[in-house]
């Protein structure tokens, strides 16, 4: 699934919300990317949009050491 954002410089206030067994995804994401320690992060960043508009948003993703960031998607908006 291609991403309908950039995002643009660095992502902060990053904060874990939940971990391990805490996350309802866990089986589809390690059938699809591995086992790992899995954690779902929120941050806030600077996206371009695919019409080009340039927002700040609340986005969430799923990381695992090794593995990286996986389904980034914008929560909401801030502005």
């Amino acid at each position: 699934m291609p991403l309908s954002f950039e995002i643009l410089g660095p992502i902060y206030g990053i904060e874990t919300i939940s971990t391990g067994h805490g996350i309802r995804d866990l089986a589809v994401l390690q059938k699809h990317f591995g086992r790992g320690k899995w954690r779902k992060v929120k941050g806030f960043a600077t996206v371009r949009l695919a019409d080009g508009r340039i927002a700040e948003a609340e986005i969430h993703w799923y990381e695992a050491h090794g593995i990286g960031r996986r389904w980034i998607k914008i929560k909401r908006y801030m502005d």
